[in-house]
């Protein structure tokens, strides 16, 4: 799911790779050692660290700091997305009244056959093999055999499908919040602060959407800015930029393909047979 700390994640990897754009490894665009993270500064590594820049081991920081100003914004329920999808490992193969099952045994997915008007499944547990898979499939069958992985179906029945499913996960959302987030750039001089604003500012303020570790996307929206030149007697030049990010909080569930579709109707009449619909 994705929370506030995802968010500062995702604005710290932006504003380094601005400010590192061949890389941490390299020297950063403005020349000058640059840190970037989330939270607020240690006052005294704060100081530390601008103190040195002259003398080439300072550093300057940028700080990336979720405020307890947010709302909520959620305005709909909205229907769980397909995150990842693991395809089956398992093959069924129908070859007259017998059914083959091949491939490899992986959990979790589940089989499925379609008998006449009736359908057998069974989900693959951690210990099984493809000959125990066939014999579980064939006890539920009536008439039906198993000889290795090998399903044999009475003369008479029809096969009308042999299927197997994987599994996956999706995301639900279940709520959106807009919340602000206060980017700040210390640094030991007002030339050194412009120079490293002129770099994330624009960068942020061009970004419609950020993609959070969850593969969501959160919304940016600049709100203002402001310079703070109080604390200069420290040898400290700060510049607060202010970003409104919307995202949301999601939900990973646990999913697996459908592989047969089956309705009971009970007829309303007393007595009546029920009826068992398939596909």
């Amino acid at each position: 799911m994705a929370d506030l700390t995802d968010v500062q994640d995702a604005l710290v990897a932006l504003i380094a790779a601005a400010l590192y754009p061949n890389g941490t490894d390299q020297p950063s665009a403005v020349s000058v050692p640059v840190i970037v993270y989330a939270g607020w500064p240690q006052a005294s590594q704060l100081d530390a660290d601008l103190a040195a820049i002259p003398a080439g081991n300072g550093r300057i920081h940028v700080t990336v700091f979720a405020t307890k100003t947010e709302r909520n914004t959620t305005r709909y329920p909205t229907t769980p997305q397909d995150a990842t999808v693991v395809d089956p490992t398992l093959t069924l193969t129908i070859a007259g009244q017998t059914v083959t099952i091949g491939g490899t045994v992986f959990t979790p997915q589940n089989v499925a056959l379609l008998i006449d008007k009736l359908a057998y499944t069974y989900a693959i547990q951690a210990n099984d093999t493809l000959d125990s898979i066939a014999a579980a499939l064939a006890m539920q069958i009536p008439g039906a055999s198993s000889a290795g992985h090998v399903i044999t179906i009475a003369s008479g029945s029809i096969i009308r499908a042999a299927r197997a499913g994987g599994s996956g996960t999706s995301i639900s959302e279940v709520r959106r919040q807009m919340r602000l987030f206060q980017i700040t750039i210390w640094a030991d001089t007002p030339d050194n602060r412009k120079a490293v604003a002129k770099l994330v500012d624009p960068m942020l303020s061009n970004q419609e959407f950020i993609t959070l570790a969850d593969g969501t996307g959160a919304r940016i929206i600049y709100q203002s800015s402001c310079d703070d030149d109080m604390p200069q007697k420290a040898n400290a030049y700060r510049r607060d930029l202010l970003y409104q990010v919307e995202y949301a909080t999601t939900l990973e569930i646990d999913s697996t393909q459908v592989v047969v579709q089956q309705e009971n109707i009970a007829n309303a009449i007393s007595g009546a047979p029920t009826i068992t619909l398939y596909e």
